[in-house]
């Protein structure tokens, strides 16, 4: 037998900010950050996961994680581990906190992070990757899972169930199809709002030339430059080829049909979060508009009631889960399922802090055990932070290939988190340094000193960034 000891959250960010990787038209400045956790036992091993945010989301987060310890710490490991959908019902439905939602926002992510934490531990206990972990369940067993409060009148238990048993046949098969082939991505490393036509042009010829089949553009701060620089991006990579858009909210439902329809002669070939991501009539009445042009969200639904409705409406043709907006592994099997039951594949979100090396499980999991193959299934790959990471992603080919060390992979090196701690860590005490550099010599003629100058900076460059 063994206890959980703690819940311990590290405040890590990494300043992406000063070279605008990660923008967009509604995050212009992020600094790609996670309020990473580790669940410790007194067995000496841990759980790890994370929640993306994008710079002082941080602090809202890591309280909210935190605020679950008393559900998690003092219980013993291994029950908790045999009944993972009870201890996400559990957190779930903790009446104090639900208030807070229910089933969205802050509490939610942070929810997912703990279930997600446990899945972790439990994939590295039985020495799996956590796709395989899940794969390896019966049918029977992810329905013990998977709340199926408010999906009945669109995805029933026994719906479910016969997902799962075809999921079942033949699953070695898909298994060694993953290992050898795995899964298609596609990339969005070139398509960063904040880059110049020659950055976009080189990163597009580098994206076809690693094998890449599909790239994506961020737009929505300015029609002109979205249509100069999807032109652009045609050009390069040719009639036909695949150039998704990603549009991050900016637009409202005139606003949307408009502008996609400007673009459409770019040949898109989905367009991302047109407008409100909550807003279910409205994707429904932008993708009735622009047909043939695909709809695509879901990085930020908050839970698998959205995404029921997103599918009941046929407001979507590509549903985009993410591993770290909903309450973790449980809520992601529902979403999985009903995507299953209507038919439209699943393209995770990716990117950001963890994204990529996280929602991978996820595509794996469903290419094996859910929905089977599915040739319109891509996985989100950016290129940068992998680095940090213990179990870095894997690209051939233009494909992720599966991960098959034990656990989720969120888990990040040890120097990589104690480098990136905000704000103490020395990264950040070195940008602070070098803000203040910046600054002293054109306070000097004030009669301000250097050593006061820095001080002011380093304090107000800390205070800013939380």
């Amino acid at each position: 037998m063994s206890t959980f000891t703690a819940l311990d959250v590290q405040d890590v960010r990494f300043p992406t900010s000063r070279d605008l990787s990660g923008s967009d038209a509604m995050n212009p400045d992020p600094d790609y950050s996670a309020a990473y956790l580790t669940v410790r036992t007194d067995a000496g091993d841990a759980g790890t996961s994370l929640v993306f945010t994008i710079g002082r989301g941080n602090d809202v987060q890591g309280a909210a994680i935190a605020a679950l310890a008393p559900h998690v710490v003092g219980r013993d490991v291994e029950e908790v581990l045999a009944d993972l959908g009870g201890l996400h019902r559990r957190l779930t439905y903790d009446s104090q906190l639900r208030w807070l939602g229910p089933e969205k926002g802050v509490m939610t992510m942070a929810i997912g992070a703990v279930v997600n934490a446990l899945w972790d531990l439990r994939a590295r206990r039985e020495g799996r990757p956590l796709w395989l972990t899940l794969a390896s369940l019966t049918p029977e067993e992810p329905l013990d899972l998977v709340d199926l409060r408010y999906l009945e009148d669109a995805l029933t238990r026994e719906e479910a169930l016969e997902i799962l048993r075809r999921g079942a046949e033949g699953k070695q098969e898909r298994i060694d199809t993953a290992r050898e082939r795995g899964v298609a991505a596609y990339t969005t490393t070139p398509g960063w709002l904040g880059y110049s036509d020659e950055k976009l042009t080189r990163l597009l010829h580098e994206a076809r030339e690693d094998g890449f089949e599909m790239v994506k553009l961020k737009v929505g701060a300015d029609p002109a430059d979205d249509e100069r620089r999807m032109r652009i991006a045609r050009e390069v990579m040719g009639p036909g080829f695949p150039i998704a858009v990603d549009a991050n909210q900016r637009w409202d439902a005139p606003s949307a049909i408009e502008a996609i329809r400007a673009l459409a002669p770019h040949d898109p070939y989905w367009i991302e979060e047109p407008t409100y991501p909550d807003d279910v009539l409205a994707h429904a009445a932008i993708r009735e508009a622009v047909a043939p042009v695909r709809i695509a969200t879901g990085e930020q639904g908050a839970n698998r009631v959205l995404f029921k409705q997103l599918l009941q409406a046929g407001a979507i043709d590509v549903l985009q889960a993410d591993a770290t907006r909903v309450a973790g592994i449980s809520e992601n099997l529902a979403i999985l399922l009903l995507a299953a039951k209507f038919d439209v594949p699943v393209c995770p979100h990716a990117g950001g802090v963890g994204l990529c090396e996280m929602v991978q499980h996820l595509a794996f999991l469903d290419a094996v055990a859910i929905a089977g193959e599915d040739s319109r299934r891509r996985i989100e790959f950016v290129d940068h932070l992998h680095e940090h990471f213990e179990v870095p992603v894997r690209i051939e080919r233009g494909a992720y290939m599966p991960p098959e060390e034990p656990g989720g992979g969120a888990r990040m090196h040890e120097a990589s988190v104690r480098d990136h701690l905000f704000p103490v860590g020395p990264v950040w005490r070195e940008l602070a340094a070098q803000d203040a550099r910046v600054v002293a010599p054109s306070d000097a003629a004030t009669g301000a000193s250097a050593d006061t100058v820095a001080r002011s900076t380093a304090d107000e460059t800390a205070t800013a960034a939380r």
